[in-house]
């Protein structure tokens, strides 16, 4: 497994396989990894000749007081992971490689805005979250060239925002999700989770359980939509948790109507200091 630190390295090994015929998949992580991460490598490695997985915490995504300092870096470990399961290039780089000293925190830095789609649900809760996601995913499709890229279905929104900027910027890669890795106790995997306690970790399962609920209900035939997400959301208050939001969406995040017979219900919830995103796709 090759570690590669450099834009200019990188590059170069590409360049190297392209010539001779190979195709590339690209997994872009923060780092962390968990067994979600390796089975969207595990995915790649069925799609492509060679795979390059990133591992890089992106600062222009995290908000103002949000965990950026304390997100958990583990390199070495992951890079372990990685080798273990036969990845072939990893590409981590440091921030200055990516980001000029001058736009480390977003001074002057070109950005991927993608109005609409990026204001809603996750975005108006962390306003400028999915420009930060854009930009880096941009730099490293332009840095990787790969042919195709795999991202977790976890993070619905951010995976919608990917495809559509794929399409409007006419960048040719083909974009493929991975279904939600879980938890013995249906908790959707995240490097967040770190973050839980035992006690809490079992708590968590509630969230998935409460989504559960809601496509019990959609595919019975309730359209009452606010009263579903307001019921959920209660429910999840009581015991114990703050909701962000419980919000049921057509497909492509637009409001549904009662028509409808395809959602995605989507959920950030905090459970102490942790913020725990999950949903789950429903169809008649």
């Amino acid at each position: 497994m090759n570690r590669i630190k450099t834009i200019s390295e990188l590059r170069k090994i590409i360049s190297d396989y392209k010539r001779l015929g190979k195709t590339i998949a690209f997994v872009p992580t923060m780092g962390n990894l968990h067994q979600g991460h390796l089975q969207l490598v595990s995915m790649a490695q069925k799609q492509a000749d060679i795979v390059v997985c990133s591992i890089f915490v992106n600062p222009l995504q995290f908000g103002e007081g949000e965990d950026f300092a304390q997100y958990p870096r583990t390199l070495d470990d992951d890079c372990h992971k990685l080798q273990k399961i036969a990845c072939d290039i990893v590409f981590a780089p440091a921030m200055s490689e990516l980001y000029p000293q001058s736009k480390q925190q977003g001074q002057d830095q070109t950005q991927v805005v993608l109005p609409g789609i990026s204001d809603i649900l996750e975005g108006a809760s962390r306003p400028g979250h999915f420009t930060g996601v854009a930009t880096i995913v941009a730099k490293l499709f332009n840095i990787v060239q790969a042919d195709k890229a795999i991202f977790g279905a976890k993070d619905y929104q951010q995976l919608q925002i990917i495809k559509q900027f794929v399409k409007d910027l006419c960048f040719p890669i083909e974009i493929l999700s991975h279904p939600i890795v879980r938890e013995a106790n249906g908790l959707a995997m995240s490097s967040r989770n770190a973050y839980l306690s035992k006690e809490q970790r079992a708590q968590a399962a509630l969230i998935q359980q409460s989504l559960q609920k809601i496509a019990q209900q959609l595919r019975a035939g309730a359209r009452n939509y606010q009263q579903l997400e307001n019921d959920a959301q209660q429910l999840l208050d009581a015991q114990g948790f703050v909701s962000d939001y419980i919000s049921i969406r057509c497909p492509d995040l637009s409001l549904p109507e009662e028509h409808c017979r395809d959602w995605v219900v989507l959920a950030a919830i905090k459970l102490g200091s942790t913020r725990l995103l999950d949903n789950i796709e429903v169809s008649l």
